[in-house]
């Protein structure tokens, strides 16, 4: 078992920064990945970023790129997201999780075994 904890969600305008943190604890060591999906409501879960923990890279989702950036503390076990440059589109529920199998489809929700439960993050225009 793995779990997760998200923190750092808030209200912030239109340019401003936020940084999110997923604490991971549990068998951390089965862990191969971890990514952020949000949630807008009313709208489908969507990719945001991944980490790979072999240290092989990330990735983004398009609308982030250029904006976003994943990072981890390895002795910590903990990801961050920094956000920048953050639009009113970015408002959404912000989730971590991991994949603890390597399946490889890294930009889709359900290759991920478990999840945190969430930072709300809103961006005001």
């Amino acid at each position: 078992q793995v779990q997760l904890v998200e923190s750092g969600g808030g209200l912030v305008q239109a340019g401003g920064s936020l940084r999110l943190s997923c604490t991971t604890s549990g068998r951390t060591v089965s862990i191969f990945a971890t990514a952020w999906f949000r949630q807008a409501p009313g709208k489908e879960r969507e990719f945001v970023s991944v980490i790979r923990w072999d240290g092989s890279g990330t990735n983004y989702g398009d609308s982030v790129k250029g904006r976003f950036a994943v990072s981890r503390d390895t002795i910590k076990n903990t990801i961050f997201l920094q956000m920048n440059s953050l639009k009113p589109e970015d408002t959404a529920v912000y989730y971590c999780a991991a994949d603890v199998y390597g399946r490889g489809y890294y930009d889709r929700d359900y290759e991920y075994d478990f999840w945190g439960q969430g930072t709300q993050v809103t961006v005001s225009s």
